[in-house]
């Protein structure tokens, strides 16, 4: 379809023809009309001359018989008659000339248009010669951008791609940020204000500049803004779903199978998006993963999800996977798996504990077998249903503790292939699928009997000899930090706001001091630096997902997670330890 610029002028043209058109079937109906009256003219002429012969002989007739006077009064009439046709003969001239003069000006009129017609194809036709080289122009720049933004996207991953090794290479914590959108309850309820204040509180002071930037527009009364930038790995847009969330969280997913320990955590003020960041969408009463809109679904359960389509790409039996969900409530450790003697879940208070290796242990924390994702998700289904929740005047639905979702994955391999060439590990693999299977079942039901051991010797031999290598999965659904004021929170809600801070200030003195690189590091003021001690400190690869809301009116808050964000990448922990275990894909 050409554009309406290409047809105006043509379509001009063509309703001033039609005009003309339509004014020369005037004229020449008006000269029908004319010929018309011109016959009617001459027969009326004709009927007049018979008239006028048949009154010349009455005349004779009454001159002879009536005398002079009769005569003259026939003169008198024969003279009108004459004068009556001396003017229509003149009337009939008149409007012969006419007809002739309408129709040499139709003719000259015809001539003038019919060459601006002419003139105005010419015109539309270089319009269209020179619109067709505009076209191939744009279609070459278009081009181009393409060449040059495929070039930037290819420059882009491989500064990424470099990015990432060096943060390997330092033990750097990854941080991204996500900016949510706005919602319902960023105006200023619960606060006698001023309207001008209420719309103020609502603008959008943080943007992702772009991927890598976040942008925010700080201003106080009497001072000049100021813009502040923050960068990290990967920053994310209102706009950017889950599904591109989850897209760059995904590659850690395949160094835990690689034997590396990996921990996933959401920082930010309550209502920043971190449940929905990390859960998905949270319905009014109870929590659930049966969303029917799966691009919904938040990092746990893709996750889950992920690792269970990694597992299956791997021999059978090789893996088995336990979850145990915990939340640290008022600086308590609760295990939201325990089961009382009739099978109910309700949370039980644990302790958390440092091994003599120097890691954090919870004992007699519940683990569960799973052998898909829809089994694990409704264990943490259950888990959620326990979560201390609380409204406030910031978010309805608040979370009062830090959940903690553990996937660990134990790895069966040969003993004999810890240093063994690849070549021997054929022999490894059939002796590994001949008892690997026995130990899912064991952990599954928790019974373990000698007759059944003493009953196959050579499986009891075979057993000696494997190994079980451990790697784990935390997924960590930080309570949010707020401000007591804006929260509204009083009695057990209060003292809820209290732990929580304090829990994150304990957790922003861990990364401090492991920053700093000092002697001590105070991973014990705090249950939540305690449980998270492997994570934080140790050997695992970590990412903070920082969530900030973009208004005005978390401003501060914004701020404080942004700060804490910034602190965080800068922690240089060593590069991650891999669990030594051979790579058993080779003997398939």
């Amino acid at each position: 379809m050409r554009p309406r610029s290409e047809l105006d002028p043509g379509s001009a043209w063509a309703q001033r023809l039609r005009q003309l058109e339509q004014r020369l079937r005037a004229k020449e109906e008006r000269i029908v009309v004319l010929e018309t009256e011109n016959a009617a003219l001459h027969l009326k002429l004709a009927k007049y001359q018979g008239l006028a012969g048949r009154s010349t002989n009455e005349v004779l007739q009454l001159y002879s018989a009536h005398g002079q006077q009769q005569k003259l009064q026939r003169s008198s009439v024969v003279i009108q008659l004459y004068g009556a046709i001396k003017r229509l003969k003149h009337d009939l001239k008149s409007l012969r000339s006419f007809a002739l003069e309408l129709s040499k000006d139709f003719q000259r009129q015809s001539k003038t248009y019919l060459y601006q017609v002419l003139t105005a194809v010419q015109g539309i036709q270089l319009q269209n010669e020179a619109m067709q080289m505009f076209q191939i122009k744009a279609f070459d720049l278009e081009q181009s951008l393409q060449e040059v933004t495929e070039r930037y996207e290819k420059e882009t991953q491989k500064r990424r791609a470099l990015h990432n090794s060096l943060v390997e290479l330092r033990g750097n914590i990854r941080v991204h940020c996500r900016i949510r959108p706005l919602l319902p309850f960023d105006t200023a309820a619960g606060y006698l204000i001023s309207q001008d204040r209420q719309r103020n509180f609502s603008d959008e002071v943080a943007y992702a500049a772009d991927d890598e930037t976040v942008l925010v527009k700080c201003s106080r009364p009497g001072h000049a803004p100021i813009n502040k930038t923050f960068q990290f790995e990967r920053v994310y847009s209102a706009s950017e779903s889950q599904d591109t969330v989850f897209a760059d969280v995904a590659p850690l997913l395949t160094s835990l199978l690689d034997g590396y320990n990996v921990c996933i955590m959401a920082y930010g003020q309550t209502g920043s998006g971190k449940t929905y960041t990390m859960l998905g969408p949270q319905p009014e009463e109870n929590f659930a993963f049966a969303i029917e809109d799966e691009s919904e679904l938040g990092i746990i359960p893709r996750a889950t999800q992920e690792v269970f389509r990694l597992i299956s790409e791997k021999p059978p039996g090789s893996y088995w996977v336990e979850v145990s969900v915990v939340e640290v409530y008022n600086n308590e450790i609760f295990d939201l798996l325990a089961k009382d003697s009739c099978g109910k879940v309700f949370g039980v208070k644990r302790d958390v504990v440092t091994t003599r290796e120097g890691k954090s242990d919870v004992p007699l924390l519940t683990h569960e077998t799973v052998e898909n994702a829809s089994e694990f998700l409704h264990l943490v289904n259950k888990g959620l249903q326990l979560r201390v929740k609380h409204p406030t005047l910031v978010h309805a639905h608040s979370s009062r503790s830090h959940l903690v979702v553990t996937l660990t994955i134990t790895t069966v391999v040969s003993g004999d292939n810890f240093g063994t060439s690849w070549e021997d590990e054929q022999t490894s693999q059939r002796l590994h699928k001949e008892v690997s299977c026995t130990f899912p079942q064991k952990m599954r039901e928790n019974k373990s009997t000698s007759s059944s051991r003493a009953s196959s010797p050579a499986q009891l031999e075979a057993t000696e000899k494997m190994k079980q290598v451990k790697t784990r999965l935390q997924l960590v659904d930080l309570a949010g930090s707020e401000c007591v004021g804006m929260s509204g929170a009083t009695g057990a809600a209060l003292r809820e706001t209290s732990f929580i801070n304090r829990s994150l200030s304990a957790l922003a003195d861990v990364l401090g001091a492991i920053a700093e690189q000092r002697s001590h590091v105070p991973y014990r003021n705090s249950k939540l630096t305690h449980l998270l001690q492997d994570s934080v400190g140790g050997d695992a690869k970590l990412l903070v997902m920082l969530c900030i809301s973009p208004t005005q009116k978390y401003l501060t808050e914004s701020m404080q997670s942004l700060g804490f964000g910034t602190r965080a990448q800068q922690v240089q922990r060593g590069q991650g330890k891999k669990k030594n275990f051979p790579v058993l894909s080779k003997a398939k």
